[in-house]
């Protein structure tokens, strides 16, 4: 059902896009939420690859490849909510409870939080399923990371 959805928002020019999975999702979310205040910056790049090597096991050159797949799937890609309910329908809690821990590294990557960002991380957090209460300890954890 997800695989249609997505075809359906995926722009005919784009073919080689692989059909996201859990991974290319959050990977998708990540560069969503760095790109929301529309400066994508050098160091929020290296974090999300860095994001990517530890949670998938990435080399970094790997890591920057899925991160590309990303970047060219949150261009061509449905709603923010799509991404977020294909993590829940795909992965466990503790996975889901990462990715929100992840999502938030991005949005404190650079010291601000933009309304952008926010609402980025508000809807997915509400995709996957998560409570506010999830939310803040995953804003926590992200915060001691720093």
């Amino acid at each position: 059902m997800l695989k249609k959805l997505f075809q359906a928002f995926r722009p005919s020019e784009t073919p080689n896009l692989p059909d996201p999975d859990a991974e290319l999702a959050l990977g998708a979310l990540l560069v969503r939420v760095a790109k929301s205040d529309r400066e994508y910056q050098v160091e929020e790049i290296s974090l999300i690859d860095r994001i990517l090597a530890r949670l998938y096991q990435h080399n970094a050159i790997e890591a920057a490849k899925v991160r590309a797949t990303c970047e060219k799937l949150h261009s061509a890609a449905p709603e923010t909510d799509t991404f977020g309910r294909l993590i829940r329908e795909t992965t466990g809690l503790e996975e889901r409870l990462a990715a929100l821990d992840a999502l938030w590294e991005v949005v404190l990557a650079d010291g601000k939080q933009q309304e952008g960002e926010l609402k980025i991380v508000e809807e997915s957090r509400i995709a996957m399923g998560l409570s506010v209460k999830d939310s803040q300890a995953a804003r926590t954890r992200a915060m001691n990371k720093m």
